[in-house]
């Protein structure tokens, strides 16, 4: 019986409370979408996707699109945490790429490595939208190894 209430409160949030419905939909969609390719393509073929290799956004954004890359990154931090498959970091970044691009607004994927506690090499991706860091956080700990326009 938990399950079913569970399932029948997300459903009424969604129908009732979530304001961003179409965007919330398209996140999942999109998600869904982008963890089959990155499960199932290498990373050459998945980079091609990424944008222009090398290149960067603005450093700024005007006040509009700063507004709508917070809700880009608020549905979309809320459709991975819900989500019944995995979404890391690329997942996330490509997702909100996806999104903004859709609204004609500019970002820069960033793909980089660092290391973990146990000293042992990791890779992580984050989104940028003018001054603001979309997902992943600002990526300092990690030395960037590829950007990507979009």
């Amino acid at each position: 019986m938990g399950k079913i209430k569970k399932t029948i409160k997300l459903v009424f949030n969604f129908v009732f409370k979530n304001h961003e419905k179409f965007m919330t939909i398209q996140a999942v969609i999109v998600s869904a979408y982008y963890f089959h390719c990155i499960k199932k393509s290498p990373m050459k073929k998945l980079e091609i996707k990424f944008g222009e290799r090398g290149k960067e956004s603005a450093d700024t954004e005007s006040v509009e699109n700063l507004k709508i890359a917070m809700h880009v990154s608020d549905r979309v931090a809320r459709t991975t945490n819900k989500a019944p498959w995995e979404m890391k970091c690329l997942c996330r970044a490509w997702t909100a790429q996806y999104l903004l691009k859709s609204r004609n607004i500019h970002t820069t994927m960033y793909l980089g490595v660092g290391l973990d506690e146990n000293k042992k090499m990791i890779a992580h991706a984050w989104l940028r939208c003018g001054q603001l860091y979309v997902t992943g956080g600002d990526g300092h700990e990690y030395t960037t190894v590829a950007c990507f326009y979009k």
